[in-house]
């Protein structure tokens, strides 16, 4: 028998003189330079076993070739972002020389075992409530699939004319172990969204964080306030909004917002109360891990989330998040310092919202620590 025979052998599947496993960042094949979706850290946890033989140095050119296309269709497969696999719209694996071609364009699909659906649960608000941090810190547990944008798709008529075909396409791909959740602040206060919500899912579980409404106040003129500075348009004082002609201006939008009890009324029309879960606001800022373990029991999640998926930020002021190595913190819009408010406007916001709150503790049958 020939050396090029034997090393044929023993480089075959009937010989295996040892195994190991080589990291894929050190393979230097010539595909891997093309593939921009692998990130190194990526290619660093993969790794392919190889049989070894000292003879195996002389397997032709054409073997390299072929293990560097399996190695290519590997890496389509299990490299890919976590939300989508790369795949070519013609169906077929291009050649090194079409990556560079402009008229070859990559579509996306989702990974496998994954689909899209209306969700499980929605944040309907309220609008400067803490809606954002509860879906970051929500979002946390591996059971959860949070939509990215606020979909409006309840409150704004253009949207909901587009039909829950649409709006099923604004959620993420999830897998059949997860829920999905949707959050749209502007729900809360919509006169509309209730009925409609209950048409899609008169049984879907809804979410709702509510603060101390006077601060919600202050904290909705802020946003307001400082998105006008950065579109450079000019800008009232606090007190100019709030007050009109001596008296409490009870038409202002953002004092309107924190009627709790009307907007409630209206959706206890339409679900009833042990479909809604309230989240205090003001306690989640300050013991967010309390306010987290409530919703998941809401929501029939298992015990996922834990305390140190939170820590206090020094420089914010307030707990940022902690996952899967990573730290984060809500924007910088999030936590802005409101505007001293002079005292008798304040004391006059807070006179008329006492009734309207007392009136909410009574629907609801729950108390909060508000002013």
């Amino acid at each position: 028998m020939s050396a090029r025979e034997e090393s044929q052998m023993s480089c075959g599947l009937m010989a295996a003189p040892s195994v190991t496993s080589i990291p894929l960042y050190q393979l230097e094949l010539p595909f891997l330079a093309h593939i921009k979706t692998v990130a190194p850290s990526t290619l660093a946890r993969h790794s392919i076993p190889i049989r070894w033989h000292p003879l195996c140095l002389m397997v032709p050119l054409s073997m390299a070739s072929f293990l560097s296309s399996v190695l290519f269709l590997v890496l389509r497969t299990y490299a890919a972002p976590p939300e989508y696999i790369q795949v070519w719209a013609s169906g077929t694996t291009p050649s090194p020389g079409e990556f560079g071609n402009e008229n070859v364009t990559p579509s996306l699909v989702p990974p496998p075992g994954t689909s899209k659906h209306t969700p499980d649960s929605i944040i309907i608000g309220v609008r400067k409530g803490g809606t954002r941090a509860l879906l970051e810190m929500l979002d946390i547990h591996p059971e959860v699939a949070a939509a990215a944008t606020e979909v409006h798709f309840f409150d704004w008529d253009e949207n909901y004319a587009k039909g829950f075909e649409w709006y099923r396409e604004q959620m993420p791909y999830s897998y059949p172990h997860q829920i999905i959740v949707e959050k749209t602040p502007g729900y809360f206060t919509s006169p509309l969204a209730p009925a409609r919500i209950h048409a899609m899912n008169s049984s879907i579980k809804l979410l709702l964080i509510l603060r101390d409404p006077t601060e919600r106040v202050i904290s909705d003129y802020t946003q307001v306030y400082f998105n006008r500075l950065e579109n450079h348009k000019p800008v009232q004082a606090i007190e100019h909004m709030l007050v009109k002609n001596g008296a409490l201006n009870t038409r202002y939008k953002a004092i309107q917002r924190s009627l709790y009890d009307v907007h409630m009324r209206n959706w206890l029309q339409h679900f009833p109360l042990e479909q809604i879960h309230i989240v205090d606001g003001d306690t989640l800022i300050h013991d967010p891990l309390l306010e987290l373990q409530r919703v998941e029991r809401f929501l029939d999640l298992p015990p996922r989330i834990v305390a140190s998926n939170f820590y206090f930020n020094q420089t914010k002021g307030f707990y940022c998040i902690r996952s899967d190595g990573q730290e984060r913190c809500l924007h910088e819009s999030k936590g802005r310092p409101h505007p001293p408010v002079n005292r008798s406007v304040l004391r006059q916001l807070r006179s008329y919202l006492r009734q309207h709150n007392l009136n909410f503790y009574r629907l609801i049958g729950r108390t909060f620590n508000w002013h």
